[in-house]
């Protein structure tokens, strides 16, 4: 049995149902303490969802999670930064009326949510490494325009199918 202790625990009361369904668990709630029970490897699928929830995500955006190669991260503004003031640095991350924040998830597939201290990310494996590495480079005062260049460049070379061959050669040219 896991247990698990929310600041708000209203989303799992309204997705309990769903979450007990789709994660073949059974979820008792009291007060701000979530238990789990089932199977163990069920245990901890659930755990890694109810984390992100925690977090701050949607049930319907953790609940990606169960796909084979999605994972939740989250990343320690202060590990990145000297600053004190940190909302110099959310304000980086977010932009205008949300527009970085947008942008770098659209570019990178990934779904990002920027709490006080924190960043987190929910995404492929792949693709999650390539928007941490934005972030980081945005918290770090990179500009954002070389961040969002960062994530095309890597999108390319992921969907690129050259092999590095050399071009082929007609001798009679």
């Amino acid at each position: 049995m896991e247990t698990i202790y929310f600041q708000n625990a209203s989303e799992i009361k309204r997705e309990k149902a769903n979450l007990e369904k789709k994660l073949k668990v059974s979820i008792k709630i009291n007060g701000r303490k979530a238990e789990i029970e089932g199977a163990p490897i069920d245990e901890y699928e659930a755990t890694r969802i109810l984390e992100a929830m925690q977090f701050g995500f949607s049930a319907a955006k953790a609940l990606l999670m169960l796909e084979e190669d999605t994972i939740f991260v989250k990343l320690h503004i202060r590990s990145y930064t000297r600053r004190k003031n940190l909302k110099d640095v959310r304000s980086r991350i977010i932009g205008r009326e949300g527009k970085t924040r947008r942008t770098v998830e659209e570019i990178s597939g990934c779904h990002i949510l920027v709490k006080e201290s924190d960043v987190g990310v929910i995404g492929s494996s792949e693709k999650i490494e390539d928007a941490t590495t934005a972030i980081i480079n945005i918290i770090k005062g990179t500009k954002q325009a070389n961040a969002y260049r960062y994530l095309e460049r890597k999108n390319v070379e992921r969907h690129s199918t050259d092999l590095g061959l050399k071009p082929w050669k007609n001798k009679e040219e």
